[in-house]
């Protein structure tokens, strides 16, 4: 049965930093999958926060651009998400997404693009 599931984190303050993992069981093997980061503020909804495809390639919204940097390890079926510099409108509910790609695809910005989530860990940054 296909799993993902994120861990890593917590409460935190302004300017402090957080990496997020996510480990995958799925149906195919993980480099075969693009795979994107999403959050979730109470209140609102589901946002895109970056993306990674199965070549490397990275995208990021423009709220955390040059703060998060998203990087994968297909040998141990990970995928990460170094936050720096967290500010409090960083807290929500992270959750990864995977969707099997060809090689040469781009991952959407949208929830509905991917078919696989985790549960999601909670970021809580204090100001």
């Amino acid at each position: 049965q296909a799993q993902l599931v994120e861990s890593g984190g917590g409460l935190v303050q302004t300017g402090d930093s957080l990496r997020l993992s996510c480990a995958a069981s799925l149906r195919h093997p993980f480099r075969y999958y693009g795979m994107g980061w999403f959050r979730q503020a109470p209140g609102k909804e589901r946002e895109f926060v970056a993306t990674i495809s199965r070549s490397g390639s990275t995208d990021y919204s423009d709220s955390v651009k040059g703060r998060f940097t998203v990087s994968r390890d297909n040998d141990k079926k990970t995928v990460f998400l170094q936050m720096n510099s967290l500010k409090h409108e960083d807290t929500a509910l992270y959750y990864c997404a995977a969707k099997q790609l060809i090689l040469s695809a781009v991952p959407g910005h949208a929830p509905s693009d991917y078919d696989y989530w985790g549960q999601g860990t909670q970021v809580t940054v204090s100001s």
